[in-house]
């Protein structure tokens, strides 16, 4: 395959891609197979009872905040966060321990959710890139195929364009590689708050 037809193929599939999901996104410019949903609810991961208007006080807490920053962040293993957990509340008056998991809770829920909330508008506008990115290359490569039928076409720049288009496609295709990995990043902290959310239950009910 010519490496016009291949800049081709790949365009039309990045065109293609968000149309192949039609049912699992109400975002046509959502690039990802997973299904976006900007915004995780409490009901999604959370089925230890109704949490009261307390919990939302946890920014009030420094030690606490503290602590739900370090849950949160992915390089910290989960067994770690477990045992984070678990001495944090081993170091408390038993008579705080529920309502400081609670809050603890509702702090890793808040700051998972902004978390996950800037990486969805990350990946909104990297696809948008990258589809301005497909239109100037399709450009460019009906602009190398005319020069390369005209007989009067200058040797010298035809092959500085084709150079040029052939780099500029190498940046393309590893974008959309890229993508598909960053497109996981959402499930993977949604995966996170799910397994802190079960520890913080269990925990409280051992309370």
């Amino acid at each position: 395959m010519s490496r016009r037809f291949f800049v081709i193929a790949i365009l039309a599939a990045l065109s293609a891609a968000p149309a192949a999901h039609p049912a699992a996104n109400t975002d046509p410019d959502w690039p990802c197979v997973q299904r976006k949903v900007p915004e995780l609810s409490i009901g999604q991961v959370w089925n230890a009872g109704e949490l009261p208007e307390t919990a939302k006080q946890w920014d009030k807490d420094p030690r606490l905040s503290d602590l739900a920053a370090e849950l949160v962040k992915r390089s910290n293993p989960i067994d770690d966060a477990r045992k984070q957990i678990s001495d944090y509340i081993a170091s408390l008056p038993k008579d705080q321990a529920h309502e400081k998991l609670e809050q603890l809770f509702m702090g890793v829920f808040d700051k998972i959710n902004i978390e996950r909330g800037l990486i969805i508008s990350g990946i909104s506008r990297y696809a948008e890139s990258q589809r301005q990115l497909a239109a100037d290359l399709r450009k460019k490569a009906a602009e190398v195929d005319k020069m390369r039928t005209a007989s009067d076409a200058d040797q010298t720049e035809l092959a500085r364009q084709t150079a040029q288009l052939t780099w500029e496609t190498r940046i393309f295709e590893e974008r959309v590689q890229s993508l598909s990995y960053v497109c996981e990043v959402p499930t993977m902290i949604e995966q996170r708050l799910y397994s802190l959310s079960k520890i913080i239950s269990e925990m409280m009910q051992r309370d």
